[in-house]
């Protein structure tokens, strides 16, 4: 077939059912993160595009006339909102003499979700739509092509056509046939069993409450609530956040059920709140905020209410965002998050390789010492 490689600057230029269709090629469950919907959201409310850094480019696969790969990319001009962090990189680059932005960014935005990122049925289509990449990378004077938080077997597969590779650590809850919260806690060691009680004792007898809201029940109400919580986080940890009121109701418009607020109270108001993606067979936790400051607040409501939350809808695993060695204490195990990266400079992706080898050995290690440190009073698959 005549294949060609097209790039488009206006995802709604892509029909949904056809992006969405490609998201969920075989071995790929639903991921709400690499929706049409949830892509669009973020170009309709104006949280990439114009002056923000993230200018979309994404690229699309044709053969005779049918779209069939596409991958969600960004020209950008800075490395905020990745969690894949390359800094290092731009000021080795600079120090050379380069210029390391533009650079181009395959991911979603704001969101170290694990997911497919080259979206097509094959591996050949992959390859493709990889080359195409590169060669936007050219056309564009970007210096480098990152593709981040994508599986397994596109990241190996990446290597055979000259993606540099780089691993990270994440912690994913998983649920062995669990019946409910306590039937998890009698998987673990007694130690960890009694933390994880005397946490949630103690975020209850302060007379805190909690509401798992979806769905139509989702109001502008609720959404005040959250983004308020959101933007208390978001300027503590990084000054301006990322996200803007505009996407939270574009998203409760377009894809309602595939979200999960969970929302604490005391005392007849609305304290903290956490919002969750909700997946064909996990649950994404994504974002959180609080305008009241309780011990093991955080704790309930990210982790422990999106277990039980888990466990009721029959989910098998809770992945609960980036970084958090803390987490492996709650049942949260390590699991290895993968990206690929593409230097167009020559001497910068030589030394890049040469430092990845160190890091992805130091960060099997951490993970191999992680793991031997389980909750868990027996190894689990």
């Amino acid at each position: 077939m005549a294949a060609r490689l097209r790039v488009v600057e206006r995802i709604a230029e892509i029909p949904a059912a056809i992006w969405d269709g490609l998201a969920q090629s075989p071995g790929c469950g639903r991921n709400p993160s690499v929706s049409h919907a949830f892509l669009l959201a973020m170009e309709e409310s104006g949280c990439v595009g114009g002056k923000t850094g993230w200018l979309p480019r994404h690229v699309a696969l044709e053969e005779d006339g049918q779209i069939t790969g596409v991958a969600p990319c960004y020209l950008k001009s800075h490395s905020m909102g990745e969690y894949v962090f390359d800094h290092g990189f731009a000021d080795a680059l600079h120090r050379a003499g380069g210029r390391y932005y533009p650079k181009l960014q395959v991911s979603v935005p704001f969101t170290p979700v694990p997911g497919p990122r080259l979206l097509a049925a094959t591996a050949e289509r992959k390859k493709l739509l990889a080359e195409g990449l590169k060669q936007l990378a050219r056309s564009t004077n970007a210096s480098s092509v990152h593709i981040t938080f994508l599986p397994d077997e596109d990241w190996a597969a990446l290597a055979d056509v000259g993606f540099l590779q780089r691993q990270d650590i994440q912690f994913h809850w998983h649920n062995n046939g669990y019946t409910s919260f306590a039937d998890f806690l009698a998987a673990l060691s007694s130690a960890k069993r009694k933390n994880i009680r005397k946490e949630r004792e103690a975020v209850a007898a302060r007379g805190i409450t909690f509401e798992h809201v979806t769905g139509r029940d989702l109001t502008s109400v609720h959404w005040d609530h959250f983004y308020r919580f959101y933007v208390d986080t978001g300027s503590r940890k990084w000054g301006k956040p990322y996200l803007n009121r505009a996407f939270f109701t574009h998203l409760n418009e377009t894809m309602a059920d595939d979200l999960l607020l969970v929302l604490a109270s005391r005392d007849g108001r609305v304290i903290a709140g956490a919002l969750n993606l909700v997946g064909s067979d996990r649950l994404y936790g994504r974002n959180w905020g609080c305008v009241e400051d309780h011990p093991f607040l955080h704790f309930e409501t990210c982790y422990y209410q999106a277990i039980d939350f888990a466990i009721a809808r029959g989910l098998k695993v809770v992945e609960a965002g980036a970084q958090g060695e803390h987490k492996l204490a709650r049942g949260y195990l390590p699991v290895r998050t993968c990206s690929s990266h593409h230097f167009v400079h020559a001497g910068l992706s030589r030394a890049v390789e040469d430092y990845l080898a160190s890091e992805r050995a130091a960060v099997e290690e951490n993970r191999t010492i992680l793991s031997d440190h389980s909750p868990f009073k027996e190894e689990r698959e």
